[in-house]
């Protein structure tokens, strides 16, 4: 089997890579990234992302990396080639970044797929697997949303994921590109950008620093390991029914204060504690997807949040001149969450760490 993936050298997208290489050691891989801040080849190490080691570079002629940007279409046209499938992570996914300037996400997430389903329909593949989120939902205040309910994104990064979303769909109906998407719910784990909240609150605390907290801290998330969403999208590639949506939940719903507590708790002894910050622009309340029909397909996540989270702050807590420099990086950064003023003492809620 040869593959495309798009992204492959983002957090999600090397482990994908990784995974389904050990998984089909005889198949091929082109991995097509543009190594933007989020993307470095270093995630893809030959063994479990703990250290530095030999580039895949050497698997044989199994895996192939092309720089370039998936809005070029004889970049995507060379990288295409005679694959069989794609799996398109490619995507710029920060929410602060896409509120401050909106311009790159329509350009990555909207034209990049476009010019990838445009090369898939003139060089016929057999899937074409698109990777959304949950975030094209909007929020959830109550119960859990399946496939069926309508797209009410609220930010600028959830409006082009949508938009991405939506022509995937048009694709499939009108030319019959054999596309599946996924719409994962929150995703973490080891070697994530330390941008995103879990690993900012596990890389804060190690340093001692505050734990930023958006609002009042308690809007809800379900997380989701990297491994579990791995295993979904090959069950997705392998038995998944073409034209189809399927969402990967997690089970694990909590606010983010619960999640910032026990990060604490798994790091002490700390000096860390919670601080909340300005709350970001149309920040949702709540996300929860129906994952039924994922799991009707045998899929089910392995790996229990509190083991994901066990497995993360030990990575990072072990591993720090891998991701301190990738902070300084980011504290220098007009999007980074530090930079966003803390609420003054009278304005905390109550119940919280202080």
């Amino acid at each position: 089997m040869r593959l495309l993936v798009t992204g492959g050298a983002g957090f999600i997208g090397s482990y994908f890579i990784r995974h389904w290489l050990h998984l089909h050691p005889d198949d091929s891989i082109v991995n097509l990234d543009a190594l933007t801040y989020a993307g470095t080849l270093d995630r893809l190490a030959d063994a479990d992302g703990s250290q530095l080691r030999a580039p895949l570079e050497a698997r044989d002629g199994h895996y192939r990396f092309i720089q370039g940007d998936v809005c070029d279409p004889a970049v995507v046209r060379e990288a295409l080639g005679a694959v069989d499938i794609v799996i398109h992570f490619a995507a710029e996914t920060h929410v602060d970044r896409s509120i401050t300037n909106a311009s790159p996400f329509i350009r990555t997430n909207v034209e990049g797929t476009q010019v990838l389903l445009e090369q898939a329909r003139l060089q016929p593949v057999k899937r074409f697997l698109y990777i959304s989120t949950d975030e094209v939902y909007g929020p959830v205040l109550e119960g859990a949303v399946d496939e069926q309910a309508p797209l009410r994104p609220h930010s600028p990064y959830a409006a082009s994921k949508a938009a991405a979303d939506l022509l995937v769909q048009a694709f499939h109906a009108t030319f019959g590109v054999p596309v599946i998407i996924a719409r994962p719910t929150n995703v973490f784990g080891i070697g994530q950008l330390p941008e995103k909240f879990i690993p900012l609150c596990i890389t804060n605390a190690i340093e001692g620093r505050p734990l930023p907290l958006y609002g009042d801290g308690t809007q809800r998330r379900c997380w989701l390991f990297v491994d579990n969403v791995c295993e979904a999208l090959i069950t997705l590639i392998e038995r998944g029914m073409l034209g189809e949506i399927y969402n990967i939940g997690s089970g694990c719903e909590q606010t983010n204060i619960e999640t910032a507590q026990q990060i604490l708790a798994g790091l002490q002894p700390t000096t860390s504690r919670i601080q909340f910050v300005a709350d970001r622009p149309g920040h949702d309340r709540r996300y929860s997807i129906d994952d039924a029909k994922l799991r009707a397909l045998g899929w089910e996540p392995r790996i229990a949040f509190p083991d994901g989270l066990r497995r993360t702050i030990e990575w990072y807590s072990k591993f720090r001149d891998l991701w301190l420099p990738v902070t300084q990086r980011l504290r220098e950064d007009p999007y980074h969450w530090l930079n966003r003023p803390a609420r003054s003492s009278a304005q905390q809620p109550s119940g919280a760490l202080l």
